[in-house]
């Protein structure tokens, strides 16, 4: 039996904060769905040169009521980047709070506008440990 990934799916409530976010992070729209009958908007985003491995940004028109408000039960989405500093630098710079900095130089977490845990992970090994990252405090939750 063989399988295939799709793609993950995450609830929104405002389309275009969260649209802002996923391109801080360097994805792009790949696609776009408007179902009129079921007043709902698909919006599809990956990373560049790798939309099969989008993430679906369902957002219902009317609002969403069982949007929970702490996606912890989701788990996270994670992305791997060529420098986890300039990463966390760039979002940070942009008002994105850094919940877990990236003390180790190989892993942060930051949470998107729906409050969806998102991991970021240095691609190769761990860079040396450097400030203000080495002896930043998280912040909140991951």
């Amino acid at each position: 039996m063989a399988i295939s990934y799709l793609h993950t799916m995450v609830r929104v409530l405002d389309l275009d904060k969260s649209i802002a976010f996923y391109k801080l992070l360097g994805l792009e729209e790949t696609r776009r769905y408007e179902n009129e009958g079921g007043r709902f908007t698909l919006v599809f985003m990956a990373p560049p040169g790798q939309p099969e491995c989008p993430v679906e940004l369902t957002y219902n028109w009317d609002g969403d009521t069982g949007l929970p408000s702490d996606s912890r039960h989701f788990g996270h989405l994670a992305y791997e980047v060529d420098d986890i500093y300039e990463t966390c630098a760039h979002l940070q710079a942009n008002g994105v709070t850094i919940n877990r900095p990236p003390r180790d130089g190989r892993m942060a977490f930051v949470r998107s506008p729906d409050n969806i845990s998102i991991e970021l992970l240095q691609k190769g090994g761990a860079q040396p440990p450097k400030e203000p990252w080495a002896s930043m405090p998280s912040v909140g939750h991951w």
